[in-house]
């Protein structure tokens, strides 16, 4: 699954992976490992990034061919 978190996050809301690891509750190593598409958030994250960055989750996830 491709994502655009890195982009919202720090372009769009200039925000640390560390402060959107505190405000979704999750550790910095979840955000780093779902910016770099090792890990894929569950449904509940992928909204709860959606809601702190002020877009929807389409915007933020995409799937990719196969997946």
């Amino acid at each position: 699954m491709k994502n655009r978190l890195k982009e919202f996050r720090f372009v769009n809301h200039d925000i640390t992976q560390n402060d959107l690891a505190r405000l979704a509750g999750v550790s910095r190593q979840t955000i780093i490992a779902v910016e770099k598409g090792r890990f894929n958030p569950s449904v509940k994250l992928a909204l709860k990034l959606a809601n702190i960055l002020l877009c929807t989750v389409e915007e933020l996830f995409e799937l990719e061919e196969g997946d």
